[in-house]
């Protein structure tokens, strides 16, 4: 659990009991921050009454898997975001809920695979702007939340970059299964990452449409408007990987057919070449009379016949590039 009290913009205390939340809230000099980890139902029932939050919101905290939003109330204001989390390399995202009042700012995280620790570090690095109160904590959170998204996607592109060189490698066919397993897994978190990324430019898009529901100084505005020049920058990175991933899948498809047809053609022109030695001995092989039987001449005649015919399959396919 963490909590943070700020006065005039300057930090007073840290890791007081939420307890005392209430005693600090009242005071509109105050900026209050607590963070939640995986809280009871009764936990956020006691804080829907410390605060007085809708009923409606706490409910979405609740509720798994909840779409990134943001939802207005009367006197706070209700966001869902996600963090970037990869478990053995799939990717899981965090739900992060966040309550906004005129003075306090609560976080509510699903697990501890979100790094509340980086944001904290961001809002000590960016600590002249603290006199902006809890817009100053919610930039801080949204700014962590999708430079992580940026981060990401750029990790993505450079792995399609590494699967668009390796896709015309020979490989074995271990190798093979590797390479398909790699592009399963990454067009799943592509697919992921999609649904919890393309809304952040509707909540940081509704934060600045409806400023006056937020308190926020108009000196905080060039900074959320950074925060969704990265959002959108993720939009349309995002769209163009979904493109290339999909380019890969159908380059990989028309691989594999191309491979079965190169092995067809060659165990056909294979076929061949065995057809006819097998014809010529089935021939010398008949139990009636033809020219040369029970004489050496025959044997070393049909033995000819086999050799050279073999040979003149093989480099007629050959020189089709058959073989």
């Amino acid at each position: 659990m963490y909590t943070r009290l700020y006065r005039h913009g300057v930090l007073e205390k840290e890791g007081f009991p939420i307890s005392e939340v209430s005693d600090y809230v009242t005071d509109p000099d105050n900026t209050v921050w607590f963070d939640l980890c995986c809280p009871t139902p009764e936990e956020l029932g006691a804080l829907g009454e410390e605060l007085g939050l809708h009923e409606l919101a706490v409910e979405d905290v609740v509720s798994e898997r909840q779409r990134p939003k943001v939802d207005i109330y009367d006197n706070h204001l209700f966001i869902t975001v996600y963090g970037i989390h990869l478990d053995t390399g799939r990717l899981d995202p965090v739900e992060v809920d966040v309550f906004v009042t005129a003075n306090a700012l609560v976080t509510i995280r699903e697990n501890a695979g979100f790094d509340i620790d980086e944001v904290v570090r961001r809002w000590d690095a960016a600590r002249p702007l603290a006199g902006h109160g809890v817009a100053y904590l919610l930039h801080g959170l949204l700014d962590y939340v999708v430079d992580s998204h940026l981060d990401y996607v750029e990790d993505l592109d450079a792995r399609v970059d590494e699967l668009e060189e390796s896709l015309f490698e020979e490989a074995g066919q271990a190798g093979t299964r590797e390479l398909q397993r790699t592009i399963y897994t990454m067009r799943r978190n592509a697919a992921v990452f999609r649904k919890i990324a393309l809304p952040m430019r509707e909540v940081i898009g509704a934060l600045l449409r409806r400023q006056r529901n937020l308190v926020m100084d108009p000196v905080m505005l060039p900074y959320f408007y950074d925060v969704y020049d990265h959002a959108l920058r993720v939009d349309q990175w995002i769209e163009s990987l979904r493109d290339l991933m999909a380019n890969l899948r159908e380059t990989r498809m028309a691989q594999q057919g191309f491979r079965l047809n190169e092995i067809m053609k060659r165990l056909t022109g294979w076929a061949a070449v065995i057809a006819v030695p097998t014809a010529i001995t089935g021939f010398y092989g008949m139990n009636v009379p033809y020219p040369g039987v029970g004489r050496p001449w025959g044997f070393w005649l049909s033995s000819v016949l086999v050799a050279v015919s073999s040979v003149a399959l093989y480099m007629e396919f050959k020189k089709r590039d058959w073989l």
